[in-house]
């Protein structure tokens, strides 16, 4: 493909299609503290337009809570550990009430509506139509989905997994909302079946992350947890906007901030969470609308420059210890790591000048974010996408390593590295045996366990799916959970992947676009939500997730289920095997008849997972023991490892923009509540740009105007989206921004990294031009 457009056919509407009027575009700089009143009223408003002012009030004292709460379906920051009773967020509860709306989309909602109609709608029109209540089959003569019975939608996904060539023709996508049971009898089914083809999204999130801290610790997670947030002196958060993507963390940042601990955000945009706050549950802060800081210091590298950031700290510390005995922690480098010589070599030969060009920064602004690292006697390094979306994402979290080392931050109360994972269990899920790379250690014992043979060869991550699609060699494709089609890159060519599968199956709560892109036979399986009771043989189930630092514990549900024909995950799950493995001697029945069954083999298959039941129950779960943190290093060396990894070209050429994708504020991944972005004063808007106010003078382009964007990838070919609005912001120059999944279409399939496989959203090179039309 060497050029493409977002046309309407083949990919998202950009504008509403039902009779409601269309509100003018507005954007008016936002200048309020993050959460607080602002919150309050946004989530009165969702409460009211879904019809749960009882139930989704109640549900707010349910969620996150122990005994019989239910984990919040949304971001995978921890719960509280010491009896918060409102340990929620404005985003929380909007998933949940979204969650558990009375509107309802059954075979009379797909008998009128074919699926050419609803493929013009707007991705906000098709989830608010309500929760799916029946499983549905496409019927290509009348272009309609129609009732189908669980058993024969059980027996066409066996059928056509039965008469595959090969099982590696079948993929099984994981989006993060699946629990650790059903991810565990998720994986079984793949590998029984004798494939690893097991794309989830963290192959699109933090792939780099995994291997990166793998590499340098011998661990793909990080190594804190919130009580080291409670006590640490310094937090640097990097590429994060923890308002709309972990709220919860406000309460931490307001807390780190009025116990004097220093915070530093370091990010392109200056995000609402990195100025100041009011925390909805301090009820006399609400009364009287007394705000708290949650930064002291902020800092705009260019996107991409957080490497060269990074790397400056680095030095800083290096040049301070020619003075200061303290500013390098020599016993622990001696003891406990490896490759410190290269390190400091590669670091003392780079210039300040070429650190200042492609960070975006000063030598100054990178000696005083140095300054409080070597005043900090603890300090955490928290990071998510707009670190790893890169090409040298993978590096760069080896870089920030490599920073933590230097100062013995690791191992000890307040110190280490924090990964902030944006679904809620996307990092149960790769725990739990989703990875299309499995150790050979986890599948000798699988197999050991669960009496399989688990195939050795690695499987295909999301980007390699695709492109199996596409070209044909992959023929099955399941998801569990997401929205496939939209949360990929390369739209345009993810959507002409999907439709040239014999079969697409899609496990979901809510109607979305991947059940608009499907393959030549279509099945829609509606399963229970995470607040919803889950009553099997046994009676009523509860399962469990794991949190962005690795605490395990139970979530059940508080509400009878939308739908009398509503399945479980793993029940779904156990209905897909017994008719795909007719001769499977797996008891998948009597797993999903009690899920305690299904956790007695997971703690003999899986470290870490040791008297699982017991311990799973005990308050506040159990936290899965990290050896990084214990410094047991499982590395080739048995130490932690410095990397001594070039310093990447990330400046834009002339001409050209870095433009990264990210969320609205009223958006949780492909879920859009709304075309508003409260936190950066957009209204009625989501075709939009941010840019620098000189970038569009310089290309003559005032407020809102209209423009054409047109990225360029890897092999030359180009990508386009016509009619956005330019919305001046306050970005670095040569940077820019703006929402996906809708710019996802600018991301070409090609253009990922070759350090971590993943598509490089936040990174793509871009020109901005007066539209023609």
């Amino acid at each position: 493909m060497s050029s493409s457009k977002n046309k309407q056919a083949n990919s998202i509407p950009e504008a509403p299609t039902d009779s409601a009027e269309i509100r003018k575009p507005e954007f008016h700089p936002y200048h309020h503290p993050a959460a607080g009143w602002g919150a309050a009223k946004s989530v009165g408003r969702v409460l009211l337009e879904q019809g749960q002012l009882v139930d989704g009030s109640r549900a707010i004292f349910r969620m996150n809570h122990e005994n019989k709460g239910f984990d919040c379906p949304g971001c995978a920051w921890p719960d509280d550990t010491k009896g918060l009773r409102l340990d929620i967020c404005e985003n929380g509860i909007k998933h949940v009430t979204w969650e558990m709306t009375r509107k309802r989309v059954g075979a009379e909602f797909f008998a009128e509506h074919s699926v050419a109609e609803l493929s013009q709608w707007t991705e906000h029109e098709l989830e608010n139509q309500g929760r799916l209540t029946e499983p549905m089959l496409y019927d290509a003569a009348s272009d309609h989905y129609v009732l189908i019975s669980w058993a024969e939608a059980f027996e066409v996904i066996g059928r056509n997994l039965r008469e595959l060539e090969n099982p590696d023709q079948a993929a099984f996508y994981t989006s993060g909302r699946l629990g650790n049971e059903a991810t565990f009898l998720y994986q079984l089914l793949a590998r029984e079946l004798g494939t690893n083809n097991l794309p989830d999204c963290s192959n699109m999130c933090h792939e780099a992350s995994g291997r990166a801290l793998q590499a340098a610790l011998g661990t793909g997670k990080g190594t804190v947890d919130l009580e080291d947030w409670e006590v640490t002196d310094a937090l640097f958060v990097i590429g994060v906007n923890a308002a709309s993507n972990a709220p919860r963390m406000l309460t931490s940042l307001s807390e780190a901030y009025r116990r004097g601990a220093h915070i530093v955000h370091i990010n392109p945009i200056v995000e609402a969470a990195a100025t100041r706050t009011i925390v909805p549950h301090e009820m006399l802060d609400m009364a009287t609308f007394r705000s708290t800081k949650t930064s002291t210091l902020n800092f705009q590298p260019r996107i991409g420059g957080d490497m060269a950031l990074v790397r400056g700290m680095a030095k800083a510390i290096f040049e301070m210890a020619q003075s200061d005995d303290k500013a390098l922690d020599r016993e622990f480098i001696e003891r406990h790591t490896t490759g410190f010589e290269d390190y400091r070599d590669l670091c003392e030969s780079t210039d300040w000048e070429e650190l200042e060009h492609q960070s975006g920064l000063s030598r100054a602004d990178i000696l005083a974010a140095a300054q409080v690292y070597r005043d900090a006697d603890r300090s955490i390094i928290s990071w998510c996408l707009g670190v790893t979306q890169h090409e040298h994402g993978v590096d760069t979290v080896r870089e920030i390593t490599n920073l933590l080392l230097l100062r013995g931050n690791l191992g000890r109360e307040g110190a280490g590295p924090s990964p902030i994972r944006g679904h809620s269990n996307v990092q149960g899920n790769r725990t739990c045996g989703i990875n299309h790379r499995p150790r050979g250690e986890f599948l000798d014992r699988l197999d050991e366990v669960c009496g399989i043979k688990a195939p050795r060869h690695h499987g295909l991550d999301t980007v390699q799916c695709i492109e199996a699609m596409q070209r044909g060699e992959v023929k099955v494709f399941i998801g569990m959970g997401g929205n496939f089609a939209l949360a990929a890159p390369d739209t345009e060519y993810t959507f002409e992947a999907l439709r040239n599968c014999e079969l697409t199956v899609h496990v979901s709560t809510k109607l979305n676009r991947s059940h608009l892109v499907h393959g030549r036979t279509a099945l829609i399986l509606p399963c229970l939500g995470r607040t919803e009771k889950d009553q099997q043989a046994e009676g009523l189930q509860s399962t469990s997730v794991e949190d962005s630092m690795s605490m395990v514990h139970l979530s059940v549900g508080m509400k009878q289920p939308a739908s009398e024909h509503l399945l479980s995950e793993p029940a779904i799950i156990a209905g897909i095997a017994q008719h795909a493995l007719p001769q499977s001697e797996t008891p998948w029945q009597w797993y999903v008849d009690d899920y305690d069954r299904i956790r007695d083999t997971m703690s003999r298959a899986l470290v870490g997972f040791e008297d699982f039941n017991r311990r799973v129950r005990l308050p506040l779960g159990f936290r899965i023991k990290q050896p990084a943190r214990e410094l047991v290093f499982h590395t080739p060396s048995g130490k932690a490892e410095f990397s001594a990894s070039p310093l990447p070209d990330v400046v834009p050429a002339s001409g050209t923009l870095a433009l990264g994708t990210m969320r609205s504020h009223d958006q949780w991944n492909t879920t859009i509540y709304s075309d508003n972005d409260r936190y950066r004063g957009v209204k009625n808007l989501r075709t939009l740009i941010f840019m620098n106010a000189e970038d569009m003078a310089e290309r003559g382009i005032d407020k809102l105007q209209s423009v054409d964007i047109e990225s360029t990838a890897r092999d030359g070919s180009t990508r386009s989206l016509e009619g956005y609005l330019a919305v001046p912001y306050d970005i670095p120059r040569g940077c820019a921004a703006g929402y996906m999944p809708e710019m996802n279409a600018l991301c070409a399939i090609g253009d990922y990294s070759t350090q971590s496989d993943q598509p490089i959203m936040k990174h793509l090179k871009v020109r901005v031009t007066p539209a023609r039309h």
